[in-house]
């Protein structure tokens, strides 16, 4: 499951257009930015560039902030994480409340956990053999649990994300589809305003949408992840043009019919 940032000591994670990790960067005056996990600004690649952008309006003196850890993860796992890598707790309004942090892990405890375990131990493929296995467990996995965990729970998500890298890469642009349809919902509840991976999300599933000829879902699909990106991204970025290319085609297709 892709994070869009990363940040180890004073390292940054560098990812590509899709929001996968490629590299570690060292990036000095970034390092200066604290931590929040509700933050005011969000970091993107445009190849080893780091770009950060503002995701809404910032008051004068006001502190600029980025997330040091996956907003997803519920509140106890995001201070375990910054006690061990960074030896502070968060005190932010997401951290007091613990917002979202029981739709995150509803369900039954054995069904999420039994999915915990299968999407932690799942490795980036190197071959389509490999894609098909992992396939076949993610299927295996959401048809046993049905009706026993929502897509809202963080680890049902995580393993739709899956079955739908695996569908992408296996090429059955259908049943990709049908996995990402199910993960907009979920992004759209734990990624609220502009973030970058429900950006990339909409995109990914507005191109499923578009190559089974839904041209008008695939429109407003394409259209929802342009207003977010043009935030995250800014309209310069290269994945903002792979964007409007996209959306310009399926204009045109639908002239046509």
């Amino acid at each position: 499951f892709p994070l869009f940032l990363q940040v180890t000591c004073n390292c940054f994670t560098i990812s590509n257009g899709e929001m996968q990790d490629v590299g570690v960067g060292l990036y000095p005056s970034m390092s200066l930015l604290n931590h929040s996990c509700d933050p005011n600004c969000v970091i993107v690649f445009e190849g080893y560039q780091l770009l950060l952008h503002s995701v809404r309006e910032i008051q004068i003196g006001e502190e600029l902030t980025i997330s040091y850890v996956e907003s997803l993860v519920p509140t106890r796992e995001r201070q375990k994480q910054l006690v061990r890598q960074y030896c502070f707790e968060c005190d932010c309004l997401l951290c007091q409340n613990q917002e979202k942090d029981a739709e995150k892990l509803a369900g039954e405890d054995h069904a999420w956990k039994e999915v915990k375990d299968a999407v932690n131990e799942v490795r980036y493929p190197k071959s389509k053999e490999e894609w098909k296995h992992v396939l076949a467990r993610c299927q295996n996995l959401l048809s046993s649990h049905e009706g026993h965990l929502p897509d809202t729970n963080i680890y049902q998500l995580k393993m739709l994300d899956c079955a739908m890298d695996a569908c992408i890469n296996l090429e059955s642009w259908e049943e990709a589809l049908y996995y990402g349809s199910r993960t907009l919902e979920p992004y759209r509840l734990y990624y609220p305003g502009f973030h970058p991976l429900r950006a990339v999300q909409l995109m990914r599933v507005g191109k499923l949408q578009y190559s089974q000829g839904m041209f008008l879902q695939a429109l407003e699909t394409l259209k929802q992840a342009y207003n977010i990106m043009k935030v995250t991204h800014g309209t310069d970025h290269s994945l903002m043009k792979v964007l409007m290319e996209i959306k310009e085609e399926c204009e045109a297709m639908m002239r046509t019919q």
